[in-house]
């Protein structure tokens, strides 16, 4: 075992070693240094590397779209996909024979250096890469059709768009499903009805494919298909990504349904992005659904979404209930996003929950507590953020309940005292409170966890 671990770290370090040379950046030299800077040695140095080790370098490569979208349906590692970060598209001079050498290596039956071929395809123009995809793309291999479609989503080449059209008609589900997501990628108004339609498919993989597509098609059109499959899909996956289209479309027409799905799916992910759908709605339609699936859904995940919501929607008429969430809750995310919640809504008097949060057991928690609190500006709460701000540890919180005081109205005298804090940053939060509150320094300004995408 420890053998088999030095040659898994040693594989991962020569082959993220050569994506950082190729990147410039300033890691890649000092892992390997023999290392070349030359794609042909990545490709041989990906080679039969395990699974996981592709994977990273395949994140490092890039996948050529930041933000929160997801990774294709199908690539050549199948299911090891790593969770993607937000590097966006990152470019690499390659020279037509470069172009080439990866474009032939898509016909090796090694999934990795398919997986680092085609990323490294994806970061070059249309244009340099799209011809040769296209051309792989009508080949009579599944599997070099899937990868093909996968390369063109990459590099989104314009001149794609109908090949990929009547890809969706593709036998193959892989090659189907990878051009659906391309064309959601490319936001191109042919592809809406093909892809609508594909939401009928026989395979999940498709219908997910196609219902996250329709999400960054941005037509109002795909809203009454994506409403039957949030309704009555069998797969929770698909029915996930249907609420997350909605919620990406403000399809408000969508509201009563997603808050249908938020009460009573069987399935917690479908409840947690339908609350989530929910709060990107410019309507008040489901504020029920959102209070009780804040007070009383099983999964912490699905309260803690449905109580951003409503702090996304500023309703003022829930603060009370999200006090008592606050002193009743036992999750600590739930207990912060409440806290941030109150922040949110527009109210003068700070419920007890909140007040009393300021003392809560979780850093997080004060500190929200401590900034809704200076949001709100309500003298009451000056008692218990004195009481906290004599025993917090935590200097982030410090700041914050030295803004709520200074926000809520505390007297100079006080401020003054705080002036001989041996803490810095109180001592400069004071300065410019007893200068004026519009001098109080912002910070913190917290915000709860991202919200989930497909």
């Amino acid at each position: 075992m420890n053998l088999e671990i030095t040659m898994l770290r040693n594989a991962g370090f020569a082959i993220l070693a050569l994506v950082g040379m190729l990147w410039k950046e300033p890691w890649g030299p000092t892992i390997v240094s023999a290392a070349a800077d030359n794609i042909r040695d990545l490709i041989a140095a990906a080679q039969g590397a395990p699974a996981v080790v592709c994977d990273l370098a395949a994140d490092a490569v890039g996948n050529g779209w930041g933000g929160a979208a997801s990774d294709a349906p199908v690539t050549p590692l199948g299911g090891h996909r790593l969770p993607r970060h937000s590097r966006g598209r990152r470019r690499y001079d390659m020279s037509a024979d470069d172009v080439r050498f990866l474009l032939e290596s898509l016909a090796t039956r090694d999934a990795c250096v398919r997986e680092i071929a085609v990323r490294l395809l994806g970061t070059q123009g249309g244009d340099e890469v799209g011809p040769g995809l296209l051309q792989r793309l009508a080949s009579p291999d599944s599997t070099m059709r899937s990868v093909a479609a996968l390369g063109l989503g990459l590099a989104e080449p314009a001149s794609a768009v109908d090949a990929l059209v009547r890809a969706v008609g593709d036998p193959s589900t892989g090659t189907k499903a990878n051009a659906i997501w391309a064309l959601g990628r490319m936001s191109d108004g042919r592809a809406v009805r093909p892809v609508i339609a594909a939401l009928g498919d026989g395979s999940p993989l498709v219908r997910e494919a196609a219902a996250g597509a329709l999400g960054h098609l941005d037509s109002a059109s795909a809203v009454p298909a994506l409403l039957k499959i949030l309704k009555g899909d069998p797969v929770a996956e698909v029915r996930r990504t249907a609420a997350w289209a909605l919620g990406q479309l403000e399809a408000t027409e969508a509201a009563d349904a997603l808050a249908s799905a938020l009460r009573g799916d069987q399935d917690a992910e479908v409840r947690e992005m339908s609350a989530w759908a929910l709060g990107e709605l410019d309507t008040k339609r489901g504020a029920d659904a959102l209070l009780a699936a804040a007070k009383g859904d099983e999964n912490d995940s699905v309260r803690e979404t449905a109580v951003w919501a409503i702090g996304e929607h500023g309703d003022a008429s829930a603060a009370g209930a999200l006090g008592d969430l606050l002193a009743s809750e036992k999750n600590s995310e739930v207990r912060g996003t409440a806290a941030w919640a109150l922040g949110q809504v527009d109210i003068e008097t700070a419920p007890k929950g909140l007040i009393a949060a300021v003392a809560d057991a979780d850093t997080d928690v004060r500190t929200r507590a401590a900034w809704a609190l200076s949001e709100i500006g309500d003298s009451a709460a000056i008692p218990a953020l004195r009481a906290a701000l004599a025993k917090e540890p935590d200097a982030d919180a410090r700041k914050a309940q030295v803004r709520a005081l200074i926000h809520s109205g505390e007297r100079s005298e006080r401020l003054t005292e705080l002036l001989e804090s041996k803490d810095p940053e109180v001592r400069k939060a004071a300065i410019r409170g007893v200068a004026g509150n519009d001098g109080v320094d912002p910070w913190p300004w917290p915000e709860p966890r991202p919200r989930p995408f497909p």
